[in-house]
């Protein structure tokens, strides 16, 4: 699945351009919000929604439920008309970020922190790559699409957790998405797979840099679901046909589901753990 919750440049994917807006909360009706939950009192960022069906509003959800206050970030005001009436429910502010632009990730950093005055745990959920490379093969890449592809989908995570890390208490987590084309060649995956493979390998080494800080990283890695941004993998209705017949399960995840585990990573029940890369697919990675 190409989990691109908080793509590249908007003319491809719900996400791509302008600076940031500011912070932007009304007073909408909203999601219940446990006050002695998991996850209370605990301060969280969560990066990359697109509109209510992207994995990254599947987290944001489930740790609001568990007692998160939250701050949220979309790629721009094109994205902001689809995820601003979620992130009311939630009652957590929204923030415009698009990590190819020159200080927006700092901004975005900066104003959460603002918000917050720490931060608890940090969920990343952006990917992009040019769709003609995602539906070609990899061996006619481009350097500059393959270059644009690693710099939003995996140096965006070293570039957050540089600047989230100092305001994170000891405890914080910090947790990327990826997909099981990181470790085998999926169809109509294209150069996102070394992408993914990259991101895993990256989550391995912050989880080293950040130990001694007491921040702990992982990537989650969920089956195929029918967010708007897999939409852009060719066939991949037949894709989700194949790992729902697949899965040990015998159907495919939730959106539910995803944002469960990640919002327990992020909680003290998962304090021994860090640096891995965690399914949750219905059992699909396990199966030859």
């Amino acid at each position: 699945m190409y989990n691109l919750d908080a793509p590249g440049p908007s003319h491809h994917l719900p996400d791509g351009s302008p600076a940031l807006n500011g912070i932007h909360v009304n007073g909408s009706a909203h999601h219940a919000h446990a006050t002695h939950g998991p996850l209370a009192g605990k301060k969280g960022l969560v990066v990359g929604l697109a509109n209510a069906h992207s994995i990254a509003y599947g987290c944001a959800q489930q740790a609001r439920a568990q007692g998160a206050d939250l701050v949220l970030s979309c790629l721009n005001d094109k994205a902001r008309s689809f995820v601003q009436p979620h992130a009311d429910a939630l009652q957590a502010p929204l923030l415009n970020c698009n990590v190819e632009q020159p200080g927006d990730l700092q901004t975005l950093v900066e104003q959460a922190v603002a918000h917050h005055g720490h931060l608890d745990f940090v969920v990343h959920s952006i990917a992009w790559a040019p769709l003609e490379e995602l539906h070609g093969s990899v061996t006619d890449s481009t350097g500059a699409g393959f270059a644009r592809a690693m710099q939003v989908s995996c140096h965006s995570l070293a570039e957050l957790a540089r600047l989230c890390a100092p305001h994170m208490r000891a405890g914080g987590s910090i947790i990327t998405m990826s997909y099981q084309g990181a470790s085998q060649a999926i169809g109509h995956y294209g150069l996102m797979g070394p992408v993914k493979a990259a991101l895993e390998s990256l989550v391995r080494y912050l989880a080293v840099e950040l130990g001694p800080k007491g921040i702990r990283v992982h990537a989650v890695s969920p089956g195929p679901i029918p967010t708007r941004a897999a939409s852009g993998i060719a066939e991949f209705d037949s894709l989700m046909e194949q790992a729902q017949a697949k899965s040990p399960l015998q159907r495919l995840v939730t959106l539910e589901e995803i944002g469960a585990l990640t919002a327990f990573l992020c909680s003290a029940g998962a304090s021994g753990m860090t640096g891995q890369t965690i399914f949750v697919d219905a059992g699909c990675h396990a199966v030859a």
